[in-house]
């Protein structure tokens, strides 16, 4: 049973630091692609940062030398590093994934959801 796991999300002020875990179990990180979405309040999902299985990376204009994504075959975790966060990062943050090639920020291309982690930038 492919699962999806996120952690790290919490409250952080402006200017702040900040890192998202999704793990994953019943399937192996190489194999898969996976993204990071969110979606804030009032507002539809969005697609943030994506690995592909190969190692690939592509990141959203918003967060581009803010975010980064990287992987952790050992422990199976996916990871979201945000730095310099603004109130306008404030959202659910979910991480998805499938067995596709090529990353994609549309959320209706993905197939496995985790359950989503808040985070509230505010001072």
């Amino acid at each position: 049973q492919l699962q999806l796991v996120e952690s790290g999300g919490g409250l952080v002020q402006p200017g702040g630091s900040l890192r998202l875990s999704c793990a994953a179990s019943g399937f192996r990180l190489p194999y898969a692609r996976i993204g990071w979405f969110r979606q804030a309040p009032g507002k539809e999902r969005e697609g943030v940062s994506c690995v592909t299985s190969v190692g690939s990376t592509n990141y959203a204009d918003s967060v581009k030398g803010r975010f980064t994504i990287s992987r952790d075959f050992a422990k199976n975790t996916v990871y979201l590093q945000m730095n310099s966060l603004k109130p306008e990062d404030t959202a659910i943050y979910y991480c998805a994934a499938d067995f596709k090639s090529v990353c994609s920020g549309r959320d209706s291309d993905w197939n496995y959801w985790g359950q989503g982690t808040q985070v509230p930038v505010s001072s």
